[in-house]
């Protein structure tokens, strides 16, 4: 019973200290991205925390269910690397979805970016982006 305590706690101190680490590190590479997408070292740093939260919350949330859920293995030392691996892979989910969200975000900002840039250009040579119908055809869906 006691060596299930103790094994309880130090998948929980591992796994805490894993998220914090890898939350960080999100954090960390996490703001270049957004700086590029808002231009705004104040609005970077709130939606990083933003993020952030919502990283720690939801990751650490699995690993509150992953810590109590039972796992057939032959001995408790195998029960604990199941887990571990359980918690790795987690951690590595919940970074990658992470890291793909901010690579979106700073893709949209970017084609926005050109699309404006495109569409001065054009009008700086007297060249209509607006969309026009040919006769007949307007309100015909």
């Amino acid at each position: 019973m006691e060596s299930e305590m103790t094994q309880y706690i130090v998948l929980l101190a591992v796994s805490v200290g894993l998220t914090f680490l890898v939350g960080r590190l999100l954090v960390r590479a996490g703001e270049p991205f957004l700086l590029e997408v808002f231009h705004e070292e104040k609005v970077t740093r709130s939606v990083n925390l933003l993020l952030s939260v919502l990283f720690h919350l939801v990751t650490l949330g699995v690993l509150a269910i992953i810590s109590v859920t039972d796992v057939a293995a032959d001995n408790a030392l195998q029960e604990f690397v199941v887990k571990l691996g359980v918690v790795l892979l987690t951690l590595g989910i919940a970074y990658g979805i992470s890291m793909l969200v901010l690579i979106r975000v700073r893709e949209r900002r970017r084609a926005s970016e050109i699309s404006e840039h495109v569409q001065e250009r054009l009008a700086d040579r007297g060249i209509s982006t607006v969309q026009t119908h040919p006769a007949g055809e307007q309100g015909h869906l």
